[in-house]
C-alpha cells in the first residue's frame, strides 16, 4: 500500500493539470484582490470581512468545480493510455489500488480547495491591511471543514472517474452534474419531505454553512464534521467495489 501511494503522489505531482490548476488558482489568490478594488474603489474591506464574503461566499463552486477536472485527468486518462490495465496487472488488489487513487486524489483536491482561502487571504492583508484580520478560531474552523468537504467531494468525482473510460466525459459530466444538482435536489426536497431532511443533512447544503459556522449551535457544527467522513466512507467504499467489478481492457 505504502508503494502504490507513493506512485499515486509522484503522478499528482507531475500531473500537468494539477499544476495547471494550482498554479491558476494561486494567481487568481494573488491578483484578484489588488484587481476588484484598483481603479478607484472607494474605500478597502477589512480582511475578516473579505474573508467572509469574498472568499468563502463562492468557495463552494471551487471545492466542487474545480477538482472536477482534475479527476479527469488524473484518474480517467489512465484508461486511455492503457495505464490502468498494467497497475490492474501489477498484483496489487483492486481495493488497495482504488484506495491509493483516493487517498492520493483526495489529497490533490483538498489542495486545490485550500489554496484560494490561504493565499487570498495572505494576499488580501497586504493590500489592505492586517488589523482587522479573521479569528483564528473561525479561521481554523472553515479550513478544517473546507478539508473534509473537499475530501467528501472528491470520493464522488472518483466514482464517476472510474466509471467513465473518457476523460473529456468525466469533467463534462461531473461540471454539469455539480452545476446543476443543486436546483433539483431543492425541487425535488419541496415535493418529499423525507427526501428534504436527507438534502439538509446532505454534503450538498451543509457545505454552504461553512460560512456561518462561527454562529452554529455545538450539535450542527458537530453533524457538519461527521456527514463529510460518512460520504468519504460511503462512495470510498462504494467506488472501490465498483471498481473491483469493472472489466479494464
Amino acid at each position: 500500500m505504502g508503494n502504490l501511494l507513493k506512485t499515486e503522489w509522484y503522478k499528482l505531482r507531475k500531473d500537468r493539470s494539477f499544476r495547471f490548476l494550482t498554479w491558476m488558482l494561486v494567481a487568481a489568490a494573488v491578483l484578484f484582490p489588488l484587481i476588484e478594488f484598483d481603479n478607484g474603489a472607494s474605500g478597502l474591506p477589512t480582511v475578516k470581512d473579505y474573508y467572509r464574503e469574498s472568499i468563502l461566499g463562492p468557495h463552494a463552486n471551487i471545492v466542487k468545480l474545480i477538482p472536477s477536472i482534475l479527476a479527469g485527468f488524473f484518474i480517467t486518462s489512465e484508461y486511455s493510455m492503457g495505464t490502468m490495465k498494467s497497475i490492474v496487472s501489477s498484483g496489487n488488489s483492486r481495493f488497495r489500488i482504488y484506495s491509493a487513487k483516493l487517498i492520493v486524489f483526495s489529497i490533490g483536491a483538498i489542495i486545490i480547495s485550500l489554496i484560494l482561502p490561504i493565499m487570498m487571504t495572505g494576499s488580501s492583508a497586504i493590500y489592505f491591511g492586517f488589523a482587522e484580520m479573521p479569528e483564528w478560531t473561525y479561521y481554523l474552523q472553515t479550513l478544517g471543514l473546507i478539508i473534509l468537504y473537499g475530501a467528501s467531494f472528491a470520493s464522488i468525482m472518483a466514482i464517476f472517474s472510474i466509471l467513465f473510460t473518457d476523460s473529456g466525459k468525466t469533467i463534462g459530466f461531473l461540471l454539469l452534474f455539480f452545476v446543476f444538482a443543486d436546483w433539483p435536489l431543492q425541487m425535488l426536497a419541496a415535493k418529499v419531505p423525507l427526501f428534504e431532511t436527507i438534502l439538509n443533512h446532505s454534503i450538498f447544503k451543509l457545505i454552504y454553512d461553512i460560512i456561518m459556522v462561527d454562529t452554529l449551535k455545538s450539535g450542527d457544527v458537530l453533524i457538519m464534521i461527521v456527514v463529510p467522513i460518512l460520504t468519504f466512507l460511503l462512495f470510498g467504499a462504494l467506488g472501490s467495489m465498483i471498481f473491483q467489478r469493472k472489466e479494464i481492457k
